[in-house]
């Protein structure tokens, strides 16, 4: 078991920040720049992919390693008694769901932002077959062709005709996050079914939140979905799946915003 990679930075409540694709943490600095303002801000790095680790062969990933690994993160960073917030995007908000539902005890609050766990929703089998035919579509024809198909299952679009690319040689997939994701994570973490009935027991802790600019898409509809199946609350944020690149400033002031809230909801609660 390799050690946790990840980034420390800022002061204040402990947020856990786990990043989409293959985690490779990249777009996502201005965001944690306003954040580290008022939290001391940890960036997990499930793969080391910002670490060194960029190039190394990689395995096929689980949605159980990468929040095994987050809650390592955390008994590092956190002391005792204390308690984190987690905000997940894509394929990290998958392992914050999961993390949540096995290793609740230090979760203050999690935010998950448009995860792609489709099998939930009523015609789940037909979006995961989406998923599947992206990496069948990378292995045959390369990321260029599996990206434009992703991006028309993601909006609802039908399939174009196949943009011309090649497959990669091991060498350049191993030297290219996007490729990790495509070949390593995208078939088991959009396999991933949520535990409702867990997540139901620790609604007032989450947050589903999808962008504005989703409204109608695929995962904005996943989002709404599982929060209402569990009860936790739903928000949305600036922009569309890659919002927190898109809109920093503003995806940071509305994710403080959207932890405050929550924690008064809690206090009230509890008063």
């Amino acid at each position: 078991m390799t050690e946790p990679r990840y980034d420390r930075r800022g002061d204040g409540p402990v947020l856990l920040v786990v990043p989409g694709g293959a985690g490779h943490p990249m777009g996502l600095g201005p965001m944690t720049d306003v954040l580290a303002e008022r939290f001391t801000v940890v960036t997990y790095d499930p793969l080391g992919l910002a670490h060194g680790r960029l190039g190394e062969p990689v395995a096929d990933q689980r949605v159980e390693e990468w929040s095994d690994g987050a809650c390592r993160v955390l008994e590092e960073v956190l002391d005792d008694g204390e308690s984190a917030y987690v905000v997940g995007f894509s394929s990290g908000a998958i392992a914050a769901l999961d993390l949540l539902a096995r290793r609740p005890e230090r979760l203050r609050h999690v935010v998950a932002h448009e995860p792609p766990c489709v099998g939930v929703l009523p015609d789940g089998a037909r979006h995961r077959a989406m998923f599947r035919e992206v990496y069948d579509t990378y292995r045959a024809a390369g990321p260029r062709a599996a990206a434009a198909r992703l991006g028309a299952g993601l909006t609802g679009q039908e399939p174009g005709e196949t943009v011309s690319d090649r497959p990669l040689s091991r060498e350049e997939e191993l030297a290219d996050p996007m490729a990790l994701f495509l070949a390593h994570v995208v078939r088991d973490f959009t396999s991933y079914a949520p535990d409702p009935a867990a997540l139901a027991t620790l609604s007032d802790r989450l947050t589903l939140a999808a962008g504005s600019d989703s409204r109608g898409q695929l995962l904005h509809r996943t989002a709404e979905f599982i929060a209402g199946r569990t009860g936790a609350g739903f928000a949305e944020f600036p922009g569309g799946h890659v919002g927190a690149g898109e809109h920093p400033v503003a995806f940071a002031e509305r994710l403080v915003a959207t932890l405050a809230t929550r924690d008064a909801e809690g206090r009230a609660r509890t008063a």
